[in-house]
């Protein structure tokens, strides 16, 4: 009998504050356990980077989670960069343990600091940079980027095993920095959030929590409230078709907790608006009322600058939702080819006129929507997608 792959999984947080990267990483790692792949996750005890408690969990010892185990270090002393000296400690301790190691996020410290253990040890380790290689995300404090990656990122690039991407998309456009890569292009997967009751009894919950009125359909933004997403671009459209007179609940589901004062902006902007009356702000959600929410929806919205994935819209279409994503979203080919919905390019006007599509076409709408949900279910299984890591993971090394 084959011996048991053993894989580390290593980033900075797995606190689903932080949005899609940690449920990527739970969600692989469960899928990676049932292929037979014997899974530790490396991880901090990090819960948001403004004030909030941290993780309540035990430290420096594995917890059992989901057929894996993760073990969690103290985030300190650099708490918003999600440091921790323990797990780079325990990483150059017991990293000749493990087969692979696959690390999530660049241009984090303690993951970066974690690839160089990995290459000094000789482990054999897959980068996945979350969108930061792209030329629109490294714009963003290009100097100090520049001077971050000739230390640590470019020498990690080029001693990876590989470079993991969720979309061709993302590693047409990302930068290597000089860097000759092995690129292995993988999909994330979708955990369903919690269906406890059917689309109907969630419809009729959803609508009587928030005070929404039958008959007016809901559009729903499920994401991380940040400037990247295209908040810049939806809000005039929604005012726009509010004022053509379009009925419409708009539902911003969300938090970002690196910027809380850029979530209050966005409220306030929203409050002084004529959107006040036709908004609900719910803030982050999670669990059976993420779900509720998910089943409610109408249409799903997500106009973003950049995304490397774009997971909330993978949930949507697995909720059978429709979508309307900007073509920065790297999946929207998908969405294209299989008709899940709507893609535009970065412009107000071309976001209005789609959204209106939508909302004028229930018939069109419900079409698209079983559309996207049959393809998620084929292409965005974590368990077929783990089967293919499995294999990808044995033909690197």
């Amino acid at each position: 009998m084959a011996k048991a792959l053993k894989v580390l999984q290593i980033v900075p947080s797995i606190s689903l504050v932080y949005g899609g990267p940690s449920q990527m990483v739970r969600g692989l790692s469960t899928s990676l356990a049932k292929q037979g792949a014997k899974v530790t996750v490396l991880t901090t005890d990090s819960n948001g980077d403004e004030g909030q408690a941290p993780l309540a969990v035990p430290l420096n010892q594995p917890v059992a989670t989901d057929g894996y185990e993760t073990i969690y270090f103290r985030c300190a002393p650099f708490r918003r960069y999600k440091f921790s000296l323990p797990l780079l400690q325990w990483l150059r301790q017991h990293g000749a343990q493990y087969d692979m190691a696959h690390i999530h996020a660049l241009f984090s410290p303690v993951t970066s600091l974690a690839a160089t253990v990995a290459r000094r040890q000789q482990l054999p380790y897959i980068l996945r940079p979350l969108g930061t290689l792209d030329p629109a995300d490294l714009a963003k404090k290009k100097q100090f980027k520049q001077l971050y990656a000739a230390l640590l990122e470019g020498p990690n690039i080029q001693g990876a095993t590989a470079l993991h991407f969720t979309s061709d998309q993302e590693a047409k456009v990302s930068e290597r920095f000089g860097a000759q890569t092995r690129d292995i292009v993988l999909p994330l997967g979708v955990v369903l959030p919690n269906f406890s009751c059917s689309e109907a009894e969630a419809k009729r919950a959803i609508r009587q929590r928030y005070h929404i009125p039958d008959g007016v359909p809901i559009v729903l933004f499920m994401s991380r409230i940040d400037p990247k997403k295209g908040l810049d671009l939806l809000l005039p459209a929604l005012e726009a078709l509010h004022q053509s007179g379009q009925q419409f609940q708009f539902v911003l589901c969300g938090g970002n907790p690196q910027d809380q004062g850029y979530v209050d902006a966005i409220g306030e902007q929203i409050g002084k608006s004529a959107l006040k009356h036709c908004t609900t702000v719910t803030g982050f959600v999670t669990g059976e009322l993420k779900g509720q929410i998910l089943q409610a929806a109408d249409v799903f919205v997500l106009p973003s600058y950049y995304e490397n994935f774009g997971i909330a819209v993978a949930e949507a279409m697995a909720a059978g939702k429709p979508v309307v994503i900007s073509d920065q979203v790297h999946i929207w080919r998908d969405i294209q080819s299989s008709e899940s919905g709507w893609v535009v390019p970065c412009d107000r006007t071309m976001l209005t006129q789609s959204l209106a599509d939508a909302l004028a076409n229930v018939a069109e709408c419900r079409r698209r929507g079983e559309n996207a949900y049959r393809f998620a279910k084929e292409n965005y299984s974590w368990d077929a997608i783990a089967a293919r890591m499995v294999e990808t993971y044995h033909q690197l090394l």
